[in-house]
This record gives structure tokens, C-alpha cells and sequence, in this order.
């Protein structure tokens, strides 16, 4: 199938699940993860009628933004380094993996010297699990009043990437735990949460069950990745 053959399907797939989970149409939007695909591909779904993509590298982004026409909106939805981050500011829209206090704090400083209020995401580690990046949920809520007010930054929801599952339904509890979360600290300190990232080609759909306002879809639009090997 084609890109545009794959992005339809999954398209439907997506309002499918709206629908089943009695959510409006178009309540949530996919974010085509070009990560380590060409800009060729880009523009092949650019031309299929997407605009939101979203790059896991600054600097790989960087190296298709300009390709792309000026409408379509960049996430950064890797983990981001603080020497990247003035340029992750720069040149994109939302940023989903805030994944500390620390770099949350940097960011506000940034913002603040750059006279930006960049809209970010905060990443949670929903399986508590060592080997990955994020706030486990209870150091989260713990932290969140000083998050609350960073002035300088826009807190827009939370991300998450479950433990790894064979079956779908099995990461329903995870996406459960983001929700109910995000449910619990919006409005505190003043900030809406109104975003929820979860979701990604094997369980998108259990995702928008449990809430997804935004999925991450790339090998089933895209095909599967070929990574370079270390050096």
C-alpha cells in the first residue's frame, strides 16, 4: 500500500475508535512520525492531506522543516537535550517529552531570554519502569505546583509510552492511569490540561478509547524503519 493508501486506513481506524468511544469526530489528531524517513516521505503525506509530524532528533527535523510547506505543524516527541533546546523552541510547535523538573526549569529560562512561551507536553513513566525516561506518577503530582508555575511555559497535557505489550488491550490500563492523572492535576495551579499523547501504531486505537487527544503513527504509514548501525 501507498502512503497515502496507509494514511487513509489509518485515518479511518482513528474515527472508527472516536466513534465507539462516543467521541466527536476529529477529537483526535494524528501526528505522523517521520523520524528517520526521508523528506520525500514527508511531502508523499504532506500531499496526502497531513500536517502534524512529529521528529524524535532536533537537528533530523531541521533537515526537513525546510522541505515542507510553511502549514504543517512539527512536534518534537523524542527526549531533548538541553543543548538543543533553544532550537527546539525555535522551530517547533509542541514538545511531548518533558521528562523532568530540571529541563522543565531550563526550558522556562530559555523561554523567558527568548521571549517565548513554548507549548510542551510532560512525559510520564505511567509502568514505572527504570530503564525509561519520565516522571513516575507520584513524583509528578509531588512536583507538579512548582511546574504549575513555570510562567514561561505552556503545560498542555501529558505523554506516555507504556510498557511493552503484545496484546493492545493490555496497555488499556496504562492509558487509563495518563487519564485519570491528567484529570487530576488540570486546573490545579491555574493550568488546562487539555492534551493527552498516548497511543502509537500497535495500540492507537485502545488509546483514543481511554482518552488520546493526539496519536503517534509511523511504521503504519510509513513502513518499517531501517536504523543505521552504531559506529
Amino acid at each position: 500500500m501507498s502512503i497515502q493508501q496507509n494514511l487513509e486506513h489509518i485515518l479511518s481506524r482513528i474515527r472508527a475508535a472516536e466513534l465507539r468511544s462516543g467521541r466527536p469526530e476529529g477529537s483526535v489528531r494524528l501526528v505522523a512520525v517521520s523520524k528517520t524517513f526521508p523528506a520525500e516521505d514527508v511531502k508523499a503525506c504532506y500531499d496526502a492531506g497531513q500536517r502534524i509530524f512529529g521528529e524524535n532528533k532536533v537537528q533530523e527535523g531541521l533537515g526537513k522543516i525546510s522541505s515542507i510547506p510553511t502549514d504543517t505543524e512539527w512536534h518534537l516527541i523524542g527526549p531533548l537535550q538541553r543543548n538543543k533546546v533553544r532550537k527546539a523552541l525555535e522551530y517547533f510547535t509542541l514538545i511531548h517529552a518533558v521528562d523532568s523538573l530540571r529541563l522543565a526549569r531550563f526550558m522556562d529560562t530559555v523561554a523567558q531570554e527568548t521571549g517565548k512561551r513554548p507549548r510542551i507536553l510532560l512525559e510520564v513513566n505511567v509502568g514505572n519502569e527504570n530503564s525509561k525516561f519520565g516522571f513516575f506518577p507520584e513524583v509528578l503530582e509531588r512536583e507538579w505546583p512548582e511546574l504549575s508555575s513555570l510562567n514561561h511555559l505552556e503545560i498542555a497535557g501529558l505523554m506516555c509510552i507504556p510498557p511493552p505489550v503484545e496484546n493492545p488491550e493490555e496497555a488499556r490500563p496504562y492509558f487509563r492511569r495518563l487519564r485519570e492523572l491528567k484529570e487530576a492535576l488540570s486546573g490545579r495551579g491555574g493550568a488546562t490540561l487539555t492534551e493527552l499523547s498516548m497511543g502509537m501504531s500497535h495500540d492507537f486505537e485502545t488509546a483514543v478509547e481511554e482518552g488520546a487527544t493526539l496519536v503517534r503513527v509511523g511504521t503504519a504509514i510509513f513502513g518499517g524503519r531501517s536504523y543505521a548501525p552504531a559506529s
